[in-house]
């Protein structure tokens, strides 16, 4: 074994460390991504900036969410098959149990009032994460004016049009592909002011590291699929709310592309008007959970999971049984796409023009990320928006009277804490959280 394999982190470091990200995972997709970063990338150089991105780049043409799977990637790249379930399981598991707490105490007494008090700090605080990653990600991944005009454009498209997602996405790459030296970057290692990144020097060292984990990840990623087709298989000739969910939920995993905002639309208005599983207001008081708790934003589909087996299954046992069968079948697939799929992304990763449309996409990439934290500031500095329209344009502006100042001293506080004093994203929130506190039980202004 070479100096360099042996100098990455034991499994057992990495697991803490997939443990904490899970912890830490609030704020959606654009906030996971940059809280990934910062771990791997900025904190610990296991990944340099190149591989990090080659991987998101790949993760965000999946269906499923785009956070989870780009862990999964990552820890697979780390310790095989076993390290990309770890990672992307530990990103889960944390958010899920609190999800579960919450849609039993929403289930059995009702609204939570308190939940806004003690998260309200949370929205604000990952709305600088958001911003803080565009601003990095942006400056490290986008070489060249084509690079930011095309990452301009992905936003406009978005924010503006409201083209779709993956529409966005493959153009990107098709002109990356079509065009790979406009975009060609240098090797994956490369830093500019520090070492080589853990696992490109191991990887170097050792090219065939990749392929060596290649035929497990094969494995795995078809034990994920059994593991998934099965129980579904099983469950569909007894009908049911179990059959219902087992399908729904499979259905999801296998469409959502665009992102978690784009598949919960289609989300609520099947199983609020299809199902009947719960009304329009509870399915915005289960957004509102999970952006609210960590994990990926799309555990809200575990919170309708939940109100689905409470009401057609015998209330809490009924529906802890269907939320875990949410989980199993929206996460199971994930595991599958990834470990089927990155081995080739890997040992494609110096094809030309492949490059040149993966680092399309990552212009496209933070395009969307720009268009989240736009998203995310309207929807968290203001309590009122208003569609407007022009020139072909549509998009949602904010109604400036409506701008709650609570939520603004927060965000400032997170900025001053992440930002100017660089504090790190536990500190931050730490902070955040015993001045959301204080406003609340101190001044009752929250």
């Amino acid at each position: 074994m070479s100096e360099e394999i042996k100098a990455l982190p034991s499994f057992g470091e990495a697991v803490r460390v997939w443990l904490r990200i899970g912890c830490l995972s609030f704020g959606g997709p654009a906030g996971q991504i940059a809280l990934l970063h910062r771990e791997v990338v900025d904190d610990r150089r296991w990944i340099s900036d190149k591989r990090f991105l080659h991987a998101l780049n790949f993760c965000t043409l999946l269906p499923g969410p785009e956070a989870q799977q780009l862990a999964t990637y990552l820890g697979w790249l780390m310790h095989g098959a076993r390290g990309g379930l770890a990672a992307g399981a530990l990103f889960v598991i944390p958010g899920a149990l609190v999800m579960l707490a919450l849609s039993i105490v929403y289930a059995t007494l009702g609204t939570v009032p308190w939940i806004a008090a003690v998260f309200f700090c949370l929205k604000s605080a990952v709305l600088v994460l958001v911003l803080e990653a565009v601003l990095r990600i942006g400056r490290r991944a986008l070489k060249g004016s084509l690079a930011w005009g095309l990452a301009a454009v992905a936003f406009v498209a978005l924010f503006f049009f409201g083209v779709p997602f993956p529409v966005v996405v493959l153009t990107a790459g098709l002109i990356g592909f079509l065009r790979p030296e406009s975009f060609a970057g240098g090797a994956h290692g490369a830093a500019k002011d520090g070492p080589m990144a853990l696992i490109d020097a191991a990887l170097d060292a050792d090219p065939g590291l990749v392929q060596s984990r290649a035929a497990s990840a094969r494995r795995a990623g078809l034990i994920c699929l059994a593991l998934w087709l099965v129980p579904v298989l099983a469950l569909l000739p007894f009908g049911g709310v179990f059959a219902d969910v087992a399908w729904f939920f499979s259905k999801m995993a296998v469409v959502t592309f665009g992102g978690a905002y784009a598949v919960l639309a289609y989300a609520a208005q099947e199983a609020v008007q299809g199902y009947h599983w719960l009304s329009a207001p509870e399915m915005l008081a289960g957004l509102g959970l999970a952006e609210t708790t960590p994990g990926p934003l799309i555990l809200v589909l575990q919170f309708v999971g939940f109100l689905a087996g409470y009401r057609g299954a015998g209330g809490v046992v009924g529906g802890v049984l269907t939320s875990a069968l949410t989980l199993w079948v929206t996460f199971m697939p994930c595991f599958a796409y990834v470990f089927l799929g990155a081995p080739l992304i890997e040992r494609l990763a110096g094809n030309r023009a492949l490059s040149g449309a993966l680092a399309e996409v990552t212009a496209g990439v933070v395009g969307v990320i720009a268009n989240l934290a736009v998203w995310f500031a309207l929807h968290t500095l203001f309590n009122q928006t208003v569609p407007l329209r022009a020139a072909g344009a549509a998009f949602d502006a904010p109604v400036l009277a409506s701008l709650d100042a609570w939520a603004a001293v927060i965000a400032l506080l997170a900025a001053v804490v992440l930002i100017v004093l660089k504090q790190g994203v536990l500190r931050t929130l730490g902070v955040c959280v015993a001045a959301s506190v204080a406003l609340h039980f101190g001044l009752g202004a929250i």
